[in-house]
This record gives structure tokens, C-alpha cells and sequence, in this order.
């Protein structure tokens, strides 16, 4: 990854060229992506470095509490349609977004990766950052070398627009879900199935593996979420009490192991998990208990399909982004909307948190990113 001082010599080379020949507006345009893109990722290391540091605190509370608070610190343009996705980097200070433009745009905001021939619905790094994986409604995956910014492998044997993709957490493997129907498991050194699940009857909105990588959570337009063992491809769990699409769905970090089990009643002692949590277009969350079947706890408040959601690093919170144009924020132990933002003049459809720093990112139909500052 380029340092500050490359990177900012690059950009002055390029807006010499674009003003050397005469491209005036583009000139202008760039320079202003350039140095907001420049300011973003000198804020996020100044954040990631407090944090470490233990620097000074905001408001005296533990960064364990800080949540993210209007107005956005900074507003991304440049994808020509609605962002599906977007994401932080896991090891330096820059994200990636994706949109039905059918383009990727990543790290130093100008670059574009290109080669997708439909719209780009999801994109995940491995853990270590050096591996992207993309997937597109034109039914491929591709697999990103992130130093070089090339796509490696096409992956093809999805029959339709392919939703969602993501690693396993050793980077060996990645999982894709798609309108087939299907869930499929690659293998990453050799691009090749190794598996397929199926069962739903529908669009397959959504997949997530959990932390050691044995358990696979998938969530459907059939309106279930299914909870799947990766070794076997057995089912592990059905659930049924959503009254919509489930659109999102996500594991529970042992962080938020606690707040979970007072949300729900549980002794402490006993709560073992794992837990897992989804997101509808009936406009409701659910929290799950895996290994009994049941449904914890719902919470309620959006006005809209609830499109994304994510829990904060520290545990005490979920947040949630949605068709209502906010960012939500969810206490868990007290079961209550804590925070509303509202972050977007459309749709709101993404969001990520980073894990080290204070910052939290959204995307919207609007074609713009936001980057909201934790405090």
C-alpha cells in the first residue's frame, strides 16, 4: 500500500497531466476527490492511532461506547449508480465500495477496477487484505490480487445474479449466494466448487460464516434464514418468523455475548451461543439462539426495509441501515433504538464499521458514501 507521500506525488502527477492537456473540468473534479481522499485517510490513521493509544478519550466514555454521530465527517462521490456495498479495508486505512455501475473503486478513491459486465452487488477482502473477492447480477465472482489491483480468477457456475460473496476466515475458501437459489464454496488456490448448498426456495439474499469457519448463516427472499454446518452441508437450524425477505444476516461477536444474554433473560453463565441476528423487509431484527432453535428478541423502528446491519466491535451496539434513509443504532442489552441518523436522501443500502477506528461508512441509492466519525 502507497504511503502519504507517494500517494500524494501520484496525485499531483496526474493533475498535471489532466491540466497539461486541457481537460479543465476533470482537472478540477479529480483534485478534489484527491485531496478529500487524502484528508479521509490521514483521519482514519490519526483515529486508529488514538485508539491504540488510549489518547484522549471523547466524552471520558470507552471507545467500546462510541457510536457514530451526525454530521458525516466526509461525503464520497464518483459512482454513476446506486453504491450496493461498502466496506473498510482490514488492515490499512482506506475502503472499497461497489455499485450497479458495474465498477469497483477502492483505496485511493480514483482507481476503478473494471471488469465486471453488470452491476457489482457485493465485495469482501480476506482477512490478511491482500485478496479481494467481487461478485455481479452478470453471474461471476472474481478474485482480486489487491496489490496490483488485477483480477486473478473469474469464478463461473452460478445460473443467475450472484447476491453476496465473502471469505472463510483462513482465506482458503470463499462463499457465494445467489438468485439460483444456491449457496457455492470455492477454493481459492484453484478457483474450483468444492461445494454446493441447497434448500432454499429462493433468492439467496445473503451469507456469513462464523468466527472458526464451521458454521455457514444464509437468509433468503423464501423469508427464512438458515444456519448450515460447512463440513457436511447438514442443516443446523431453520428459522421461520420473518414475514418477508430477510435481507441481511450476521454472526454475533463474543463481545456482545453479554448484552445479548440480558436483552434476553439469560444467565450470563449461560450464555453460550452462538447467536445470529437478521434484518427484513417486514422492517424487523431478530436475534437468534442457535443451538435452541429460538428467537431471542425482535427490535423494531424502521420504516422501511432494513438492508444492512452490523455489530459495533465492542458488543453494545448493532447498527442497521435501511429503505427509511437512516442509520440505526441499537443498544442490545436495553433492546432500544438508541440513535437515528439521518444519513442519505435515498435508500440507504450499506454500511461497515471499522474495527479499529472510530469510523463508520454508509452507501445509498443517492450514489454517494459517507463516512460518520464515532464518539
Amino acid at each position: 500500500m502507497m504511503c502519504a507521500d507517494a500517494l500524494a506525488c501520484r496525485h499531483k502527477t496526474i493533475a498535471d497531466y489532466l491540466k497539461s492537456m486541457g481537460f479543465h473540468s476533470a482537472h478540477s473534479e479529480f483534485v478534489k476527490e484527491a485531496e478529500l481522499v487524502m484528508d479521509l485517510e490521514a483521519k482514519l490513521a490519526e483515529a486508529e492511532k488514538e485508539f491504540h493509544s488510549g489518547g484522549p478519550t471523547r466524552d471520558k466514555r470507552d471507545p467500546s461506547e462510541w457510536i457514530p454521530r451526525p454530521p458525516e465527517k466526509f461525503s464520497l462521490s464518483g459512482h454513476r449508480s446506486p453504491i450496493t456495498k461498502v466496506i473498510f479495508h482490514p488492515v490499512f486505512s482506506v475502503c472499497a465500495s461497489v455499485s450497479e455501475d458495474a465498477t469497483i473503486k477502492t483505496g485511493d478513491y480514483e482507481r476503478t477496477l473494471k471488469g465486471h459486465t453488470d452491476a457489482v452487488q457485493d465485495v469482501a477482502f480476506d482477512h490478511t487484505g491482500k485478496l479481494m473477492v467481487s461478485c455481479s447480477a452478470d453471474m461471476s465472482v472474481k478474485l482480486w490480487d489487491f496489490t496490483t489491483y488485477e483480477c486473478t480468477k473469474t469464478l463461473q457456475g452460478h445460473d443467475h445474479n450472484v447476491s453476496c460473496v465473502l471469505f472463510s476466515p483462513n482465506g482458503d475458501f470463499i462463499f457465494s449466494s445467489s438468485r439460483d437459489k444456491s449457496i457455492k464454496m470455492w477454493d481459492v488456490a484453484s478457483g474450483y466448487c468444492t461445494k454446493t448448498f441447497t434448500g432454499h426456495r429462493e433468492w439467496v439474499r445473503s451469507v456469513c460464516v462464523n468466527q472458526d469457519g464451521s458454521l455457514l448463516a444464509s437468509c433468503s427472499n423464501d423469508q427464512t434464514v438458515v444456519v448450515w454446518a460447512v463440513a457436511t452441508k447438514e442443516v443446523k437450524a431453520d428459522f421461520r418468523e420473518h414475514d418477508h425477505v430477510v435481507e441481511c444476516v450476521s454472526w454475533a461477536p463474543h463481545s456482545s455475548y453479554s448484552s445479548i444474554a440480558t436483552a434476553a433473560g439469560i444467565p450470563k453463565a449461560g450464555a453460550s451461543g452462538p447467536y445470529l441476528i437478521s434484518g427484513s423487509r417486514d422492517k424487523l431484527i431478530k436475534m437468534w439462539d442457535v443451538n435452541s432453535g429460538q428467537c431471542l428478541f425482535t427490535l423494531s423502528g424502521h420504516n422501511n426495509w432494513i438492508r444492512d446491519i452490523v455489530f459495533h466491535p465492542g458488543g453494545k451496539f448493532i447498527l442497521t441501515a435501511s429503505d427509511d434513509k437512516t442509520l440505526r443504532i441499537w443498544d442490545i442489552a436495553n433492546k432500544r433504538n438508541s440513535k437515528t441518523i439521518e444519513a442519505h436522501s435515498h435508500f440507504v443500502t450499506c454500511l461497515d464499521m471499522h474495527r479499529n477506528a472510530p469510523y463508520v461508512l454508509t452507501g445509498s441509492v443517492d450514489q454517494t458514501i459517507k463516512v460518520w466519525e464515532c464518539r
